[in-house]
């Protein structure tokens, strides 16, 4: 196994932590017979040699021990081994090492017949990875399948054959054929399905037109038939309730996963598929359903009044992992999440110990339960965010949350007017604990707040940079409010720093006529730091036609700034000017280049009403597409969701005044 080892200089190798003369331990780790040294020689080679995906030389030259272990039958976990292999070989991108376990692949093919069902779960993909010959690998998988008796190595063969279509199409109808045979009895419902799923997936033809019913059918035979593993820690064990608490069930996840990738942006197909997991008599295939619904909800636009109600059913459970994903999944919602707004507040009035969340460290948070509640905007959450403001430990991010009431929570006003009144403004987190009480008090618009509003800048100490941090905070709010008489002598403070643009802004709102205002604004839009400019361009177009002087400068910056500035800049030339000309390229272009301008822009395009028209062909399309205009590879935001809506809205009424 380890002939040639001590010939290699690990020392002159490098792997993520320095000199890779500690490797040849951890590839002798690895055929330990004790299973604590090969769970630490693994974890060195990801932690290390393989660490977070990365190929180094240290790499490649364990490559061939790493065949060489995983050919021994002698060998415990070669199963890990081969995925390490694949690992390195396939997932890292590399092509270096990919060519070094090409070069190695033979083994591969005895270890499709080891007796370790472990083993051969994790070669099926390895054979399609690194065998050269499209026929070869194909006989291979073909001669495994009517010999495999373990389940999990016939989902593996199945996934290899979809992966297989995928990598080899000139080789392709031979693998189909086999699918669509998989796809059919006598195979059990779970093979049946994942065969469903990949050839969806590699062949789009050659489902059954009936391919969602049949998929939901197979599901719940698959739940009925599926083996149920014996408790042996003991009925009424910690383990046991955690077991029944807590569900899981990743190989159907994964079976469901794949068919709804395959049917894309067939929302509608995607919708009567969740709409059978969720109603399915099984918790486990509910909460995959709830689980799966995260993803099309935020990549995709589609009717799910129905399946957010039947998310909103699961709330009604003994089963934490069911209750907990259904929450997470409707928090995520916002205004969608209103078919189950009379199950969260069920939920909510039932369970008060979910209202807040308390952590291990750190500060509470307002509960999930709750959370949804109020971002679906329902009214009837105010009575109980008013017994949480009541209470001395009550989370500091509540403000923000609140915002989403709007004026349906001007009955919690005092109470967030008395939490920011007692604000210790010497406080290093001052500007912290403020800044979502301000943002509740802005988006109730109550001007009853202004003294209470302005003592964060009157009080706050100079030095710490608490008063620095809370001056865009606080003009920002006075804006929201439509400032005072009172506010003005303390926003003209302002004018000569920084923060002048807003404080301007504050300033027209409290009644500053545009000669007070313009001259700052108008500084401010030729600095060169990118957020003065926007600020500045929004709150000149406020003024409208009063700030024609800045025409010129605005225009400068619609053809040469940021994306951004350029946006702000054409949205303000035309409350100035009323000329589309120079407005419409600068939103075309935008709203190509980015999609995050499109809000704005179509609140913009709203304004200008007929004038709009030459781009009635962005909100057409934007309306007809069926992916978010939010959705993104890799990652997600937790307003996305909301954020398209709000862009879906705003089209909507372009639309209605074109």
């Amino acid at each position: 196994m380890f002939t040639g080892i001590d010939e290699v200089d690990w020392a002159s190798l490098q792997h993520a932590y320095g000199s890779a003369e500690d490797v040849p331990g951890w590839l002798r780790g690895l055929a330990s017979v004790d299973a604590a040294e090969r769970q630490t020689a693994l974890d060195g080679m990801y932690g290390t040699v393989h660490h977070q995906g990365n190929v180094y030389d240290s790499t490649l030259a364990c490559v061939p021990f790493l065949c060489s272990l995983a050919g021994r039958e002698a060998v415990p976990d070669r199963g890990c081994i081969v995925e390490l292999l694949v690992s390195i070989g396939a997932e890292s991108g590399d092509a270096r090492a990919r060519e070094a376990v090409r070069t190695g692949s033979e083994v591969f093919v005895s270890l499709l017949g080891d007796p370790d069902a472990g083993v051969r779960r994790v070669t099926a993909g390895a054979v399609v990875r690194f065998l050269d010959d499209p026929a070869r690998v194909l006989d291979l998988l073909r001669q495994r399948i009517p010999v495999e008796r373990d389940g999990r190595v016939l989902l593996a063969l199945t996934e290899a054959l979809g992966l297989f279509v995928h990598r080899h199409p000139a080789h392709a109808p031979d693998a189909v054929e086999l699918l669509t045979a998989q796809s059919a009895p006598p195979f059990d419902p779970g093979l049946r399905l994942a065969a469903l799923g990949q050839l969806a997936l590699a062949a789009p033809g050659r489902p059954p037109a009936d391919l969602v019913p049949t998929a939901v059918r197979l599901l719940r035979d698959r739940s009925a038939r599926r083996a149920r593993v014996p408790d042996r820690s003991g009925h009424d064990s910690l383990v046991g309730r955690l077991r029944r608490l807590r569900p899981s069930d990743e190989e159907g996840a994964q079976l469901l996963r794949t068919l709804h990738t395959a049917l894309g942006d067939r929302t509608g197909d995607r919708i009567a598929l969740l709409t059978g997991q969720l109603t399915s008599p099984d918790p486990m295939d509910r909460c995959n359903a709830v689980c799966m619904s995260a993803a099309l909800f935020r990549g995709w636009r589609a009717d799910c009044a129905g399946p957010v109600a039947l998310i909103g059913a699961q709330l009604d459970t003994e089963q934490d992992r069911l209750r907990d994903a259904a929450v997470s999944v409707l928090a995520e919602l916002f205004g969608l999440a209103a078919p189950a707004a009379d199950d969260l507040h069920g939920l909510v009035t039932a369970r008060p110990d979910l209202w807040t969340h308390r952590w291990e460290r750190g500060s509470p948070s307002v509960g999930g339960p709750l959370k949804a509640l109020v971002r679906c905007g329902d009214p009837r959450s105010v009575p109980v965010l008013a017994q949480i403001l009541a209470s001395p430990a009550a989370p500091g991010g509540l403000g923000h949350e609140v915002t989403h009431l709007g004026p349906a929570a001007a009955p919690l006003a005092p109470a967030l007017r008395h939490r920011l009144g007692r604000i210790p403004l010497d406080s290093p987190a001052a500007d912290t604990l403020a800044a979502p009480l301000l943002s509740a008090l802005g988006a109730i618009g109550d001007r009853d707040a202004v003294p209470e509003v302005l003592r964060l800048l009157s009080g706050a100490p100079d030095g710490l940079g608490t008063r620095e941090r809370l001056i865009a905070q606080v003009a920002e709010t006075l804006d929201a409010l439509g400032a005072t008489a009172q506010a003005a002598p303390v926003l003209r403070q302002l004018l000569h720093t920084r923060h002048a643009a807003a404080a301007a802004g504050a300033l027209w709102s409290a009644g500053d006529g545009a000669s007070a205002v313009l001259p700052v604004l108008l500084r401010e839009l030729t600095r060169s730091e990118p957020g003065s400019r926007r600020l500045a361009a929004r709150y000149l177009g406020r003024l409208g036609p009063a700030a024609r002087t800045a025409l010129p400068e605005l225009r400068r910056t619609a053809r040469s700034g940021q994306i951004w500035q350029r946006t702000s800049a054409a949205c303000a030339l035309w409350h100035i000017g009323r000329d589309p000309e120079p407005v419409l390229p600068v939103f075309r272009a935008a709203w190509s280049q980015n999609p995050h301008t499109r809000g704005p822009i179509a609140q913009c395009l709203t304004a200008m009403g007929p004038a709009a028209a030459p781009l009635r062909d962005l909100v057409t399309a934007e309306l007809a597409a069926p992916r978010r205009h939010t959705a993104r590879e890799g990652g997600y935001g937790s307003h996305d969701i909301a954020k398209d809506e709000a862009l879906l809205r705003s089209c909507v009424e372009v639309m209605a005044v074109l």
